[in-house]
């Protein structure tokens, strides 16, 4: 193959190796911030398990042994964090506003599911609102969905 050819067949793998990259972060830090909450109460409800499961499976189209993979990873990266950080600048340098309130929407579907939205819970959304920039009007409509799709549930 030419030289120039194999640059340019070079350029296109090392671009779809940052792209998927890129992906691979976006998944573990939005997960990562679901994980938090779903431990935000020192408590694994049932229901708040399966809601961190169905927002995942939804948002990143993941087979069973992805989805495992995916949260037993972001549960190792929460762990070792020293904050939220490196998560929300993720998420801010990667995702338009409306990405960012679908977030908020799930991790409010994790903070209802058990029927009860401790003040931890409370205090992790509004702290996790203001680190993706997500405002007071988005973080109360995407309160209002999450309770909606799980009256619907």
């Amino acid at each position: 193959m030419p030289s120039f050819l194999k640059q340019i067949f070079q350029a296109v793998t090392d671009r779809e190796s940052a792209d998927s990259a890129r992906e691979l972060n976006l998944q573990l830090a939005t997960a990562a911030l679901l994980v938090e909450m779903v431990h935000a109460d020192h408590t694994v409800a049932p229901e708040e398990e399966a809601a961190l499961r169905g927002a995942l499976a939804h948002e990143f189209d993941l087979d069973q042994t992805a989805l495992d993979s995916l949260i037993r990873e972001a549960e190792r990266a929460a762990k070792n964090a020293p904050g939220f950080f490196a998560f929300t600048k993720e998420i801010n340098a990667t995702l338009p506003i409306e990405d960012k309130v679908r977030i908020m929407e799930y991790l409010w579907r994790i903070a209802l599911a058990d029927g009860t939205v401790a003040a931890h819970e409370n205090h992790l959304m509004r702290k996790l609102a203001d680190l993706i920039h997500v405002g007071h009007g988005d973080y109360h409509a995407a309160k209002r969905r999450a309770a909606e799709h799980l009256a619907r549930r």
